[in-house]
C-alpha cells in the first residue's frame, strides 16, 4: 500500500540547496527511508534531475557494509562526484557510521560521520539528505557538530489524517482501527488483527528493544521491560523516575530507570512533556508526563 506523505516532501522540498545537511530523524520503520528514497527521489526525477545526479547509499544494506566507515563512505561519494557536477547525495541510517581513530592523527584524535558530512558540504554543489534513528548521534549534537550546517526534519509514524487518506472509508470506523493499531506505515499492509497484533509486538521486541539493548550494552532487560510497560501504563500521567523505580516489579535505583528512559527517548520511542511554572516563567524538571510514540506500539505492550 503506497502512502503519499506529502507535508515531509513539502519540507524537503523548502530545504532544497540550503547548504545544509538535511537530517531526517524518527523512530526506525516510521517511513523515513520511503519518504527520502521514494517520495523525494520521485519528486526531483519528475522535475528534471536525472538518475545520475542522485546519489543514493542505504548502509543498512549489507552489500554496502563495508561504506560503514567514515573515511571509505566519504572516499566513495567523492569518486562519485569529482566531476563537479551538481548532485543529490541521499544516506539512510547514517548512525551506522561508527565513530573511529584517525589513522593519520598521531595524538589519537576521532573521524565520525559528522565529519564526512561536513567534508562533503565543503564542495558546494552536493545536496545531502541523511536519515537516522538515534536522537543522541543526531538531533542533540546537529547544531554543534555540522558547525550550523544542520537541519532536522523529525519524521513521526503516520497521522490520522495520514492513515485515512490512505484507507478511506467509514471515518469513525477507521479512527477506532486508528486507535487501536497505530500508525506504523507496513502495519496497514496487514490483513487480519492478529497478525497486526504480532507484527507491532515483534516490532517493539525484536528491533526496538534489541537495537537499544545492543547499543548500549544493557543486562537488566528485565528492568528495561518494567519500565516500559510502566511508561505504557500510565500515559498522560505526572510521573518521575523516582516513582517508576517504585512500581516497577524488580528492585533498582531511580537513576538506573532515568538512565533507561533517556534511551528509549534517544530511539524516539518515547517523548517527553515539562510542566511549565507560569509564575516562575521555566519548565520544571520533574514531574513529567511520557508518551509513546505510536498508540498501536503501545497497545502491543
Amino acid at each position: 500500500m503506497r502512502i503519499e506523505r506529502d507535508a515531509y516532501i513539502e519540507k524537503l522540498k523548502e530545504k532544497m540547496w540550503n547548504g545544509s545537511v538535511k537530517v531526517i530523524t524518527g523512530l526506525r520503520r516510521c517511513g523515513k527511508s520511503f519518504i527520502v528514497f521514494e517520495l523525494f527521489k520521485e519528486y526531483l526525477l519528475s522535475n528534471g534531475t536525472k538518475e545520475d545526479e542522485i546519489v543514493s547509499v542505504d548502509l543498512d544494506n549489507i552489500a554496502n557494509a563495508k561504506l560503514r566507515h567514515p573515511i571509505r563512505l566519504y572516499e566513495h561519494i567523492e569518486s562519485i562526484c569529482k566531476d563537479g557536477k551538481k548532485r543529490f547525495v541521499l544516506i539512510d541510517e547514517i548512525q551506522m557510521v561508527p565513530r573511529i581513530k584517525n589513522p593519520y592523527d598521531k595524538d589519537g584524535g576521532d573521524i565520525t560521520f559528522y565529519d564526512t558530512l561536513n567534508g562533503l558540504t565543503k564542495f558546494g554543489y552536493l545536496d545531502i539528505y541523511v536519515t537516522g534513528s538515534n536522537s543522541k548521534m543526531l538531533s542533540t549534537d546537529i547544531l554543534t557538530e555540522f558547525r550550523g550546517r544542520g537541519d532536522e526534519i523529525r519524521v513521526h509514524p503516520l497521522s490520522f489524517f495520514e492513515y485515512y487518506s490512505a484507507v478511506g472509508g467509514d471515518r469513525l470506523i477507521a479512527f477506532e482501527v486508528y486507535q487501536r493499531y497505530g500508525g506504523m506505515p507496513y502495519a496497514l499492509s496487514i490483513a487480519s488483527d492478529e497478525s497486526k497484533e504480532k507484527y507491532l509486538r515483534d516490532l517493539f521486541s525484536e528491533t526496538y528493544l534489541k537495537d537499544i539493548q545492543e547499543r548500549h550494552h544493557i543486562e537488566r532487560m528485565d528492568v528495561m521491560e518494567g519500565t516500559i510497560d510502566v511508561l505504557c501504563s500510565s500515559i498522560g500521567s505526572l510521573t518521575n523516575p523516582t516513582n517508576i523505580a517504585n512500581t516497577v516489579p524488580e528492585e533498582v535505583s531511580d537513576n538506573t530507570v532515568k538512565t533507561y528512559i533517556d534511551y528509549l527517548k534517544d530511539a524516539f520511542l518515547f517523548s517527553e512533556a515539562k510542566r511549565y511554572d507560569v509564575k516562575g516563567r521555566n519548565y520544571l524538571k520533574y514531574p513529567m508526563k511520557y508518551y509513546c510514540e505510536d498508540i498501536g506500539l503501545r497497545n502491543a505492550r
